[in-house]
């Protein structure tokens, strides 16, 4: 039985651990594992698998129908990574579809993306997800970040990329709702979190970010480097 004394230490490590539980990854340390991993030498390397999981802007897509993966964010990371980690075997594997909302994804994700043995999923599906809503996106959201933490991979989820069609700098558009549970599904399950919409936010303050789009959805390479870039802060090398 708690002592009067006992009982508000209890209490406040509780109170702590509750405050722990509500708090996204930390950028600079929740990749230290796979840092570890990337800075290894053959023979004692391995090969690390990064899974792009989302719709078109993952996927590549710039102007549509037109693709340019390799000016895309997931394989601009792939560069910036192996530019800081040469000795490192590294996959960019893109499980995006062009269109797709998360349910789609999510009724995919063990078959489609946990088979490719992942060491970090990054999911990236807020643009699409305003045609099936909040409720629905974040139940689709929360079983795929579940799926993924039961496996033992690393997440970082993604908020969107702009859409000229939504005032960005308001506060008060459908994406902005949906950027606002993503944040939140991020601490509540202590992942990454890549906050592309904040960025571009930041930017539209300061110029016009029609120079970073194809087309109203959709980025274009100096748009997928501000990703790339956000991306990298998680794997950066300390040495650097």
């Amino acid at each position: 039985m708690l002592s009067r004394k006992s009982f508000p230490m209890l209490l406040a490590l509780i109170i702590s651990t509750n405050n722990l539980a509500q708090q996204q990854a930390n950028i600079e340390t929740y990749m230290n594992s796979i840092k570890t991993e990337l800075q290894k030498e053959w023979p004692n390397n391995k090969t690390i698998h990064l899974v792009f999981h989302g719709h078109s802007v993952p996927s590549g897509y710039f102007k549509t129908p037109e693709v340019r993966n390799l000016e895309s964010y997931p394989h601009l990371t792939l560069e910036k990574i192996k530019r800081a980690y040469p000795t490192a075997v590294v996959n960019s594997i893109t499980t995006a579809i062009g269109g797709e909302q998360s349910e789609q994804g999510a009724k995919r994700f063990k078959a489609e993306v946990l088979n490719h043995r992942p060491d970090v999923v990054f999911i990236d599906y807020a643009l699409n997800d305003r045609r099936i809503g909040l409720e629905r996106a974040k139940v689709a959201w929360e079983t795929m970040i579940k799926e993924a933490l039961d496996y033992g991979t690393k997440v970082i989820v993604l908020i969107p990329t702009p859409d000229l069609k939504e005032d960005i700098l308001s506060e008060n558009t459908n994406l902005d709702e949906h950027s606002e549970q993503i944040r939140q599904l991020a601490r509540t399950y202590g992942v990454g979190l890549v906050d592309s919409y904040a960025f571009f936010r930041g930017i539209a303050q300061t110029e016009d970010i029609t120079s970073y789009m194809t087309q109203s959805n959709h980025i274009n390479q100096k748009g997928h480097e501000v990703v790339a870039k956000a991306i990298f802060g998680f794997f950066k090398n300390d040495n650097e």
